[in-house]
């Protein structure tokens, strides 16, 4: 696994965490800057899980309080866990309804972009979508099939999600919203992904999913778009292991990305 430059704040035994004054002040921009640019950009879905959840600017939330919130709506949690973490205890604690986050927040030198997931993103990104019952239940299933899948296709699992969860675009009456929530949480992307004629946006297919590479550092050149998020838990009731052979065999799709150049000049 990668390592983290961050390390995640233990909680106190009540499971809060003390965040100091210029922690907070920066989650208080971050929020403050997509709550001004996500109205029309993100879905209704997501809106609506954001007061759900009782979120603001003020402060960091603490992990026992959205807690409350989401047992009632759904039966998750969210459970504080490193700022790294890999594949099994992942999908462990998605299959029992346990959504993973870091307890740190990214410095204000880092505040456009960062490559590990912390507060901002898992709790502001991810978790509105999770007081929906159907999202929840595809990420419960989802889960569950990761923690019986093999490392080789737990690879290819977290591809497709990538493209959904992550980077994933929902069709409407009203034109394209975001429900990815590493979208979500990233002002410049917020904007790219819907503004932008560069990117390449298309129905999702999960066999084109799982042929797709990407990166993580770059704004995605291609995303997929469903048309409900009822799609996403059709969509984990698929033989996935299954597909995910039909695209081993297939072969991958040409990047659609530069190369990364390695520090000694090499690229990736």
């Amino acid at each position: 696994m990668k390592q983290s430059k961050y390390v995640s704040k233990k909680p106190d035994e009540q499971g809060f965490v003390q965040y100091t004054p210029a922690e907070n002040a920066v989650w208080h921009d971050l929020f403050v800057r997509q709550m001004k640019l996500l109205p029309n950009r993100a879905c209704q879905e997501y809106l609506d899980g954001i007061e759900a959840l009782g979120l603001t600017a003020e402060h960091i939330p603490q992990i026992p309080e959205v807690n409350n919130r989401l047992r009632a709506l759904t039966g998750w949690e969210v459970a504080p866990v490193p700022a790294l973490i890999d594949f099994q205890a992942f999908f462990e604690l998605m299959a029992n309804k346990k959504f993973p986050a870091a307890t740190f927040i990214r410095s204000r030198e880092e505040l456009d972009y960062l490559q590990e997931p912390d507060i901002f993103h898992e709790i502001f990104g991810h978790c509105p979508l999770i007081t929906l019952p159907v999202y929840a239940d595809f990420m419960h299933e989802y889960g569950k099939l990761g923690l019986q899948s093999s490392h080789q296709d737990r690879v290819m699992l977290a591809r497709l999600y990538w493209f959904t969860v992550e980077f994933g675009l929902l069709k409407t009456n009203d034109g394209l919203r975001i429900y990815g929530g590493g979208i979500l949480s990233s002002f410049g992307e917020s904007q790219y992904c819907l503004d932008s004629d560069i990117p390449v946006r298309k129905p999702l297919d999960p066999v084109d999913a799982f042929r797709t590479p990407y990166r993580i550092d770059i704004f995605q050149p291609l995303y997929f778009v469903i048309n409900s998020l009822t799609e996403l838990f059709t969509l984990s009731k698929l033989d996935l292991i299954t597909k995910i052979q039909e695209a081993r065999n297939l072969g991958m799709h040409p990047p659609l990305f530069e190369p990364k150049a390695k520090e000694d000049g090499r690229f990736l």
